[in-house]
């Protein structure tokens, strides 16, 4: 069963199932639905997956957790991944150095981490809606991965609507493509004039808006998200942080039991909440070490046990799936560490001052879990440029991993770091650090010049976007988002 982070309001129910979780995502209070209990695996969980396929690891990480989701669409959704690159590794982790492993997230339909999570879980949503006979609108807000990862997965789903919020000019233009070229009927693209915080914002204040929701009850339609707001989501972002573990044993790297560092590029903190999840149900991890751009909140945070953002701007920067400010999911990590009455304290705080600080107990507690450091654009740059030495191509988000693997790690432990895009998603800022330049690449130009001086692969997804037509071209302001979406399901 799944409760509150916030506690409970009287209104919503005191617990819910699974499927009622994701849903209807809004809990009491502005809050999130979070498990329980995490399963207890039985001892020998791990080492009985050596062998196992990424399938087999998913049903029986979803099974422990009791999920009352029907066997057959459990199966339908994870068979999703016989689509990515590798069927029998989805998701393949791979030596870069000694005591370094890359785990490359990029292998499914839109080359980025995302579709781990979101093609299960938009096949999952669809089905339970089917099944029901209900009709929902699905809010996506995106700094640039989420979008088209959830279009990808939900278009054409039958009893499904979809509305994408995404902030113009703040993607990359191979993640803007992947949007606005989507053809479904069920979808909607809408640029925003703002950043990624503001779209948030804008779904989370549409999960909350009781007018909002009686507006689609009158078309028959109910609400809900695809954002990690979303333990539809979470719940898949666990699986692979144990495949990181099991593969490292299966390569003969590790021996069981010992203790191996995470490094995850970190926004909106649903992938190290994953990470978060798999250590406290067995994955033998020693630290999980965050990183940040010049957005370095959740460094701050780590480190002093205070998040303030009362004088922070939002910086875009090369990185941009990570220039978020307000990250979701850390409020789930604050609920397993302190309780519901001290995370709805702190998220008051956060809404009404801008601020909340921690005790000292407190952070000493979070930092038992989680160490962080930040970098900037031109540290990311020497550093994709520095690893083509080592044959391995890297997208921006992945290089900000390396300054935590130098300068974080306390004992001389393997280390795996997570890279959540390929390098054809930011083409132009690689070849920058690759030619060592401030040139302005158009997308196509980069990615043609990379597999031409580089010998890299583009897949031919990403080809095709330069010719696709252009279904979506709405850009309007944070105001005009509830009417256009209105419009767009009453259409």
């Amino acid at each position: 069963m799944f409760i509150e982070t916030r506690g409970n309001d009287g209104v919503k129910p005191q617990e819910v199932t699974f499927s009622e979780a994701i849903l209807s995502p809004s809990a009491s209070f502005g809050g999130l639905y979070v498990p329980k209990e995490l399963p207890k695996l039985e001892e020998n969980f791990i080492q009985n997956h050596i062998d196992k396929s990424y399938k087999q690891l998913a049903y029986d990480i979803l099974k422990a957790f009791e999920i009352d989701i029907e066997e057959e669409e459990i199966n339908k959704a994870l068979a999703l991944y016989d689509n990515f690159d590798d069927p029998s590794n989805p998701c393949p982790v791979v030596k870069v150095k000694d005591d370094l492993f890359v785990h490359e997230q990029y292998h499914g339909p839109t080359r980025a981490f995302k579709d781990m999570a979101l093609q299960p879980f938009g096949s999952i949503l669809s089905s339970i809606a089917k099944n029901r006979n209900e009709k929902y609108l699905i809010l996506a807000a995106t700094s640039g991965d989420t979008g088209p990862a959830a279009l990808n997965t939900f278009k054409n789903k039958d009893n499904i609507q979809v509305a994408c919020l995404y902030p113009d000019g703040g993607t990359s233009d191979v993640q803007r493509l992947q949007m606005v070229c989507e053809d479904g009927d069920n979808l909607k693209v809408l640029g925003i004039h703002g950043n990624f915080d503001d779209a948030q914002t804008a779904l989370k204040n549409l999960l909350a808006s009781k007018t909002f929701k009686e507006e689609l009850e009158n078309d028959g339609i109910k609400l809900s998200a695809a954002n990690s707001v979303n333990f539809g989501r979470i719940i898949f972002q666990i699986i692979y942080h144990f495949w990181s573990y099991i593969q490292l044993l299966k390569q003969d790297e590790i021996s069981f039991g010992e203790k191996i560092y995470l490094v995850v590029p970190s926004g909106n903190f649903g992938n190290v909440l994953g990470a978060f999840y798999a250590q406290e149900m067995g994955v033998p991890i020693e630290k999980l070490l965050v990183a940040s751009n010049e957005n370095n909140i959740l460094t701050e945070w780590i480190n002093t046990g205070i998040y303030d953002i009362r004088d922070k701007e939002l910086k875009l920067t090369k990185s941009p799936a990570m220039d978020i400010l307000k990250s979701s999911n850390i409020e789930r990590v604050i609920y397993s560490l302190y309780g519901a009455k001290r995370t709805k304290e702190f998220f008051d705080d956060l809404n009404e001052k801008k601020i909340f600080k921690m005790t000292q107990e407190e952070t000493k507690l979070l930092q038992n879990y989680f160490h962080a450091v930040n970098s900037d654009d031109s540290y990311g740059a020497k550093k994709i440029k520095e690893f083509l030495k080592e044959d391995y191509l890297m997208d921006p988000h992945t290089a900000t991993c390396l300054k935590a693997y130098e300068t974080l790690k306390e004992k001389p432990l393997k280390t795996v770091i997570y890279s959540t895009a390929e390098w054809t998603k930011f083409s132009p800022t690689v070849l920058q650090a690759l030619h060592e330049d401030t040139k302005t690449y158009p997308d196509k130009e980069a990615l043609d010049i990379i597999s031409k001086e580089y010998n890299a692969v583009q897949p031919e997804s990403i080809k095709k976007l330069f010719t696709a037509k252009i279904n979506h071209d709405t850009v309007i302001s944070k105001e005009k988002i509830e009417e256009e979406i209105i419009k767009f399901i009453k259409d």
